[in-house]
């Protein structure tokens, strides 16, 4: 079985908290399956939970051979030049090693719910959206690369992974396949 789950702003991509947080058992009510990767309390999107051990591996093992990509929509502080897109897109080395090289392009701003909170604005600073595809998938990596190249992810959501996609999923909203 595979679910679909658009995560909210702030939820855990786990079942418990101990710190009383939202968790996927506030809106997954299908029993059996298990994230298949997280996304941080911080990030939105496009999470895959499943029952099914070896496409959980795909998705989420770091050493999968066939892992499937994975796209993120990020909003990002000030406008890249082309040299850091070009450094993204080579991979950058972060303090766990080098990344693998990313799809990263620039992108009109989505189509996407109000977020609550919403993200800071500050009229001097503009910001700029990016697509990027990535078929590794290291804790908080995105937000760190595109830290490295000196523009801070302000708003980051998951839109696909592998075929599947956020198209239609409202925030908190589940599809089961």
């Amino acid at each position: 079985m595979i679910v679909l789950l658009n995560k909210p702003f702030g939820v855990l991509s786990q079942f418990t908290s101990q710190e009383g947080h939202e968790t996927l058992a506030d809106y997954v009510d299908v029993p059996n399956v298990y994230a298949a990767g997280r996304l941080d309390k911080d990030s939105e999107g496009l999470l895959v939970l499943t029952d099914d051990g070896a496409l959980q591996h795909r998705i989420a093992s770091p050493k999968a051979r066939t892992k499937m990509p994975k796209t993120y929509w990020v909003q990002v502080e000030r406008e890249p030049q082309a040299e850091a897109l070009e450094r993204l897109r080579r991979g950058v080395m972060l303090k766990d090693g080098k990344t693998r090289p990313a799809g990263v392009r620039r992108i009109e701003p989505p189509q996407l719910w109000p977020r609550d909170p919403p993200i800071r604005e500050r009229k001097s600073i503009p910001t700029a959206w990016l697509e990027v595809v990535l078929k590794e998938g290291r804790n908080r990596q995105v937000r760190r690369m595109t830290a490295h190249v000196g523009h801070p992810t302000l708003r980051l959501v998951r839109y696909a992974v592998g075929a599947w996609t956020l198209d239609g999923l409202a925030p908190g909203q589940t599809r089961i396949l």
